[in-house]
């Protein structure tokens, strides 16, 4: 055997060049003023435990609990998950029009893992995935590490935050492997219509496309809206929808995630058996959550998800009131998950020149955090977490107004 290394020359893999998160690059440049004299508010995270007013219900806890005493939960599970987490998970999302057994379900590392899962199973090299604009950063992290390019359709403030269908189909071709469509929205807060859906579904069906479907915020959905499975709304396109704990059960830190395989028509057969196959890489997620999953999903009481949903529309309507009178930020009303785009009307200010320069200098003079609209790849907006304490938030929007007053022309 010979070599030619003279010298140590270790390279980094393709895969880990391509990984990138823009979020961090962006925030990392907003710096802490070392001399505020005001508290830090962030409204950057979204992460609704962080403030201490959205706690887990004390049923989840013995859930866990249950399983922790019982010695019984410590070893390897199944890669794909325990038939018993598998099953609650079926049964609490099956509907008629889109039934679900313990074999369409995968569990993964978080909803996160999950997508990472349906893009590897879905993506090849040189293909094209379309992806929302303003949208979830990860999308386009994940379709990078697998050389697969990220085209984006446009969603339209307007409209609230629907998608321009007829810009989705031109981006189509015979590369397009998928079309990943997150309702509720992350950044936008939106919640689509049945009709809107059934849209996306048509062009869906019209190319031949298969849908991801990110329904991570399912259910947290504010009032005069309703949350309509994609799965449920179609008989022909083949969806992998993806949840988990995550958000509706305020467990981000459980890392618990799922697929739901909703195949047509033997369309997602190879999909199928290719997932259960990527699921021996991991071996699942944490096996103490999943022995508690079927008493979470069957037994935390419907009070609540009530709860949960009170608190963020109260903190909805302040926020729609609040902003609305600052000159030069214009909010979209939000209609779900945990989060609020507002649009910064820089052409009103005199030494403010992007999202960018308005979320660093609102940070440095205001001690306030938000996540510039370029996070999104949607420039001139900013993203509000709307889950602070209604105090803080209170506080947040009086300091952006002061802000505001300051910097305009």
């Amino acid at each position: 055997m010979s070599s030619d290394r003279a010298a140590w020359n270790i390279k980094a893999s393709r895969t880990a060049n391509q990984a990138h998160n823009p979020i961090r690059a962006i925030v990392d440049k907003l710096k802490l003023n070392p001399n505020a004299t005001k508290p830090l508010i962030s409204l950057s995270i979204g992460d609704p435990t962080i403030f201490g007013n959205f706690n887990v219900d004390p049923s989840i806890n013995d859930a866990v609990a249950k399983q922790l005493n019982s010695f019984k939960a410590n070893g390897y599970p199944p890669a794909d998950g325990t038939l018993a987490a598998r099953t609650a998970i079926a049964q609490a999302n099956s509907d008629p029009a889109a039934p679900l057994t313990a074999n369409d379900v995968i569990l993964a590392n978080g909803c996160s893992g999950a997508l990472e899962m349906c893009i590897n199973v879905l993506c090849n090299e040189g293909q094209n995935i379309l992806l929302p604009r303003p949208g979830f950063s990860l999308y386009a992290s994940l379709a990078a590490t697998r050389f697969v390019e990220p085209k984006y359709y446009n969603l339209l403030p307007e409209q609230n935050w629907e998608a321009d269908l007829a810009q989705m189909e031109s981006l189509i071709d015979d590369k397009t492997s998928a079309i990943l469509v997150n309702n509720p929205s992350n950044p936008c807060g939106s919640v689509y219509s049945r009709q809107h859906l059934e849209a996306i579904l048509a062009l869906a069906e019209k190319y031949h496309v298969p849908v991801i479907a990110d329904e991570i915020y399912c259910d947290l959905v504010f009032e005069g809206s309703s949350f309509f499975p994609m799965a449920s709304l179609t008989s022909t396109v083949p969806v992998l929808a993806v949840g988990g704990l995550a958000k509706k059960w305020l467990v981000p830190g459980w890392r618990v995630g799922w697929i739901m395989i909703h195949d047509r028509n033997g369309a997602f057969a190879e999909i199928h058996n290719g997932l259960h196959q990527l699921a021996q890489l991991i071996l699942g997620p944490n096996s103490l959550i999943q022995a508690a999953l079927p008493d979470i999903l069957e037994k935390t009481p419907a009070s609540f998800y009530q709860e949960t949903i009170k608190q963020l529309e109260s903190n909805v309507e302040l926020s729609m009131r609040e902003v609305a009178k600052i000159d030069g930020m214009v909010p979209v009303n939000p209609q779900g998950a945990m989060y609020m785009m507002v649009r910064i009307e820089v052409e009103k200010f005199k030494d403010i020149e992007s999202d960018v320069d308005f979320s660093a200098k609102l940070l440095d003079e205001e001690n306030v955090v938000c996540l510039p609209g370029e996070c999104f790849n949607y420039p001139n907006f900013v993203r509000f977490v709307i889950t602070p304490t209604y105090d803080r938030l209170e506080e947040a929007y009086k300091r952006m107004n002061e802000f505001c007053i300051r910097h305009r022309k």
